[in-house]
This record gives C-alpha cells, structure tokens and sequence, in this order.
C-alpha cells in the first residue's frame, strides 16, 4: 500500500477534500474559542452548528476524548488542558495516538489541530510521525487512488494570523525528514544494509550538492577506527564511516552530529536473547535522525559549518566477529577490552565522535544513538536521556525537548565517580560496566567521553534514545525535531529559530532562556 502524501495547508482550499475524514483536535479551551464560522467549510454538510456545539459539551479529556460528528467521516477531539513540567506544552504525544485511533489509514484525511503559536512545531513533528513511509503491506485501499494528508493549523489565540507559507514550508521539510528517519528504521535489515544505507546517504547529499566522504572495510582498520570495524568486520556488507559537511560563507562556528547506525544488531557473539532480537533493526535510529536533521538543517539555510557523521556497522556473527576478551585500539588511540560485544555502539560512536573533534575541528559535538538497554528504565519510553559536559547546555537541551516533541531528560554527570567501571587490567579501559545497576546509561555516556577526552575544551552531548525511537512496532523519526530546535538559531529560518532555546550558536555558551509560550524571549548565549 502506498505511503500517503502529508501536505500542511492553511485551509481547506480545495472541493476535492470534501467527503475526507476530517479530524479537529486541541485543548478543550483553544476548541471553544472556535467561531463556528471557522469550521463549518471543514465539515461534512450533514454537521450544523448545534451538533458542533453539543459536540464541545460533551467532552471530558482525561486526558484526552473524542467525539464523532457525522459516522466516520468527522470527529472532534480534546487534548489534556495542562501538562508536567517534563512533558511538551504541545501535547504531541497525546495528539499522535488520537490520529492514529480516530482516522482510518488507508484513506486521505484532513487534519485539524487548533493550538497556541509556540505549539505549532512540535504538533506537526507528531503529525508526520503518524504518516509513516514504509510499508510491504498488500491490496489495503482503493487501487491507483493516491492516499494525501492534510494538515492545517489554526492558532487559538485571537488576532492570530494564518501560518505563512514559508512556515509551512519549512513544516514540510521537517515532516519529509522525519518520515525519511523513521522510514530507514522501519526497513528491515535484508533491504537496509551498510551499503543501502550509504545510498540514503548519497541520495540526500545528491539532493543537498553534498558529495559524502566514506572510509569502509579494510580502510577502517588501516585508518584506526578500530571501534566501526571491530563491530562490523564479520558482516557481508562492510561497516563505514560517512561524512556529510556543510560549510557555508561567514560560519565561525563547527557543529558535529554524529550518529550511531548499527543497521542490525544481533549483540555479536554476546548473543541477545530470542525475545530481544526482534527490533535489533532499530540500532540505526540515531545515524537515521542525523541524517534526516542535516537534510533539514541544510535545506533552511543553516548558518554554521555543520558535519553529519554517521557510524555504520552490522553487528553480525562469523569467523571474523570480535570475541569477549578481544582487544580493540579505537580511533582516539585508547586501547578497548571488549567484554561485551552486544554494547558496540558506543564503540563505533567513540570513533565517529574522535574524529569530529580531532579532524573536522568541532567545537560542538552532539552524538545520538541506541546504547543502552537501561535507557527505557531510567528515562522511559518518551524521554531520551541526555549527558553533557556543559550544565548549560544540558538546560538548552531539556527546553528543546520541550519544544520539539522529542523529549530528553538529564542523565547524572559524575565522571570523577563512574569511570571505575569501565576499569581493565589488560587495556585502558573495557566497554561494559562492570556494574549494571551503577548508572549504567550514564556511564555509556562517559565512555564517549573518555574517549574525546573530559578536558576538551568544546561541548560534547550524548542523546541515548533507543526508546523513544519507536511506538508500537513504528519508528518514531525521533532525533530530527531535536537537533533541529536545539540549533535552530543556526538557521535562516524563523520557525526553527522561535523553537530554539538558544540565542546565538556563534557565542559558543547558553544562558537559561525563558520557554517558548513566554513572548519568544530570546538570550544571547554567554
């Protein structure tokens, strides 16, 4: 079944949308605000303004509800009036799992959300995680009929005037970029190998005027990215590493994302257990939501030099697979006893994050990836957990979750206190904690550290997301809207910028800024 086109609108504007499905959803209050004179043309005829507002009555969101208006063709539903302070404003997670249950999806629809200015970003990151791309699914849906998803904001506050065009152009790319992420993830491994990967890859830079840089296979080694062809030696398609950069006039500062893609991980000869094995596809989300930010980024105007570096590897099993006991020598020159095998992101996170600070120079390096099991335990199913050298930063981040819809909450930042785990009387330093129940997600974090060095004199952070990074049996694109929010200010445009938490990447530091409802205050960074 073909994926649906996802199209942000400012109205209906179309006789063709008529007889869609047409969902209107946002906070209790903001949909009695509505005049019925800005929604009836959105409506099926048969709904009048008394089953609208009988409709409103009804509702009781705990959290959320939903109302029909006319059999399946409309529905109105409410999300929760106020949320935690850890949780988006926006309501983006709520706002998922009402598209998804109240319209069908072998059909076109036409979306609704009524919300505050600030709230729209993070509504139309949820959207596009609704629309997904992959599918081997067969014969759903009326033959040769091109399924399309309209969505259109209207903004609650009066005298709030219609998104411009250019917002709803850069909603689009968003969306695009999103769903290109969560579609790599979806792709099972058979048709989303290291080299399927590197054609994303060529695909994007092809679409951007960016040739990629690639070191695989044997070259690895002779290079001494030990960590990337420790993990992936014993695959058939070689493990890589890839560079994406973008280096615009007038940049004076150098930004590095770099992404873990193990594209399959078994846990190598550290074999994970039969119930743990299906979703092993995930381990490339992080290496899939870089991709999908530099696409963005670069598409609205970033203003910084900015790398994408994405650490690819099969973690598979054969006679050339790194065995518990092996020793590696990563790419920062640190000797590594590997004592589990099922953790090798972080080893070929560490190489991709040494050469972004040693050879492209970074002054800002943000790795993201599946590296811990533990993560789901100790941040949950919808936050990340973040670790950084920078308490500044760190605070930068949570506001940028907040405003993305892809949440992250502090990890604890000890490293004085944690690095004893990764001891080794024969090497500088093992790959596994030897202690599971001692901070585990924080230490894979410290691991990166390490290894580019806690002296450093830029901001490195790490994002482990393994959870987040699906819903249900879907990916979740998560990564894109973060990396996005966070350095929005890098960006020649004004919705990244209003969601970014910070005042100028070129300062190099952030200052605490006020969220994104409170009249967009902006602080420089200090």
């Amino acid at each position: 079944m073909a994926a649906a086109e996802l199209v942000f609108c400012r109205g209906p504007g179309e006789k063709s949308q008529q007889g869609r499905p047409v969902l209107i959803v946002g906070q209790l209050a903001h949909l009695h605000r509505l005049t019925w004179d800005k929604v009836k043309d959105k409506l099926p005829p048969p709904v009048h303004e008394q089953a609208w507002r009988t409709a409103l009555g009804s509702l009781r969101p705990n959290p959320t509800d939903v109302c029909p208006l006319w059999l399946n063709s409309a529905a109105v539903a409410a999300l929760p009036g106020r949320v935690s302070r850890h949780n988006t404003p926006s309501s983006a997670h709520f706002l998922l799992r009402l598209v998804r249950s109240c319209l069908p999806e072998e059909t076109s629809q036409h979306i609704v959300v009524v919300c505050e200015r600030p709230a729209v970003f993070a509504s139309a990151c949820a959207l596009a995680r609704a629309s997904p791309l992959f599918s081997r699914r067969s014969g759903r849906g009326r033959p040769g009929e091109p399924r399309r998803v309209t969505a259109e904001f209207l903004c609650a506050k009066p005298g709030d005037q219609p998104l411009a065009l250019e917002t709803l152009t850069c909603l689009s790319n968003v969306a695009e970029s999103i769903r290109l992420a969560a579609r790599i993830v979806d792709t099972p491994c058979s048709e989303m190998s290291t080299d399927d990967f590197l054609q994303e890859i060529r695909e994007v830079g092809s679409e951007l005027g960016i040739v990629p840089s690639v070191v695989r296979g044997e070259e690895l080694h002779k290079k001494g990215f030990g960590g990337i062809y420790g993990v992936g030696k014993a695959a058939r398609s070689p493990p890589a590493l890839a560079v994406l950069s973008h280096a615009p006039e007038g940049a004076t500062q150098t930004i590095a994302w770099i992404g873990s893609g193990i594209v399959y991980n078994t846990g190598g000869l550290t074999l994970k257990a039969k119930t743990l094995m299906p979703g092993a596809k995930r381990d490339c989300a992080g290496a899939a939501a870089v991709l999908g930010a530099f696409r963005a980024a670069v598409k609205q105007g970033f203003k910084e030099n900015l790398h994408a570096v994405f650490c690819l590897a099969e973690n598979s099993i054969g006679p050339k697979a790194t065995r518990p006991d092996d020793i590696l020598r990563l790419y920062s020159g640190k000797t590594v006893e590997v004592n589990n095998t099922d953790a090798g992101g972080r080893l070929a996170l560490a190489d991709g994050a040494v050469y972004a600070s040693r050879d492209l120079k970074a002054d800002i390096i943000v790795g993201i990836g599946n590296l811990t099991a533990a993560q789901g335990v100790v941040t949950g199913r919808y936050h990340a957990g973040l670790l950084t050298n920078s308490a500044e930063w760190e605070k930068a981040c949570v506001r940028a979750g907040r405003t993305s819809g892809d949440l992250v909450h502090p990890l604890v930042f000890t490293p004085e206190l944690h690095i004893s785990e990764f001891s080794s009387a024969m090497a500088d330093m093992k790959n596994f904690v030897s202690d599971r129940s001692n901070a585990q997600c924080s230490c894979a974090g410290l691991f990166l550290g390490a290894h580019i060095g806690f002296n450093w004199s830029g901001v490195w952070i790490d994002v482990d997301m393994g959870c987040p990074a699906y819903s249900g049996d879907r990916a979740t694109g998560y990564g894109v809207a973060f990396l996005l929010a966070l350095f929005g200010q890098a960006a020649d445009d004004a919705e990244l910028q209003m969601v970014s938490p910070l005042g100028s990447v070129a300062d190099g530091h952030v200052e605490n800024c006020e969220p994104a409802g409170s009249a967009l205050k902006r602080k420089r960074l200090v």
